[in-house]
């Protein structure tokens, strides 16, 4: 539920995980990494599109992406977006356009401004997941996608009593690690201008997720 993470506690957590964070989570959130870039690529074309990176953090992602993309990356967290600064220098990476302190859920961005909104282990962080989905949705042009990386709270077994058990501790380190599917799939139906056209399970063993949304142009929402 919405309020359940506070914006503060978000911004403590990830001061304290900017030092380590690429040394602690690089190997393990790899593989969804990589594959959200190869979809964002993909949706965008050869030639290349506008995409933004919500909570692109330490930037560890920002090389990885073919140069013909221009890109934006935003995060609540200065200290990790400090790190994100010296590996645009360090790689030259000429194709990144800003880099900046945004909330997720009130970007000071323009409407139908990207071809592609990337969140790589996002949704399950922010105070309000639906809001941010309604931001993520408003700045996507017509016909573009949303990608998300996520873990995906388990429907039923020992995974579900575990991850219900772990939440308040999750919490504080600032994620819902019992977040359901869902939560988003009611977001889009509520929204009704996007539509979930992937939900791919990504390692280790399938606990996280790739999911895309395409944005729907007015005669695609009017046929929905």
């Amino acid at each position: 539920m919405a309020g359940d993470i506070d914006k503060a506690g978000v911004e403590r957590a990830y001061a304290r995980w900017a030092p380590v964070y690429d040394l602690v989570f690089g190997k393990v959130f790899d593989t969804g990494r990589r594959e959200s870039i190869k979809a964002a690529e993909q949706a965008c074309g050869p030639a290349g599109g506008r995409i933004l990176e919500v909570g692109v953090g330490t930037g560890i992602s920002l090389p990885d992406y073919a140069r013909v993309n221009r890109l934006v990356g935003v995060d609540l967290s200065e200290p990790m977006l400090r790190k994100a600064h010296q590996r645009v220098i360090e790689h030259k990476l000429h194709n990144v356009e800003v880099i900046s302190v945004m909330d997720a859920a009130r970007m000071a961005l323009a409407d139908a401004s990207f071809d592609v909104v990337v969140a790589q282990f996002v949704i399950t962080a922010v105070p309000d997941p639906e809001a941010t989905m309604d931001e993520f949705a408003r700045v996507t042009k017509p016909g573009g996608e949303i990608i998300l990386v996520n873990h995906i709270g388990a429907e039923s077994g020992f995974r579900k009593v575990f991850e219900q058990g772990f939440a308040p501790l999750a919490r504080r380190l600032g994620w819902r690690p019992e977040f359901p599917f869902g939560r988003l799939t009611d977001w889009a139906a509520r929204h009704g201008g996007v539509r979930v056209i992937e939900r791919r399970p990504m390692p280790p063993m399938g606990h996280f997720s790739l999911i895309r949304f395409e944005r729907l142009d007015d005669s695609a929402r009017r046929a929905a």
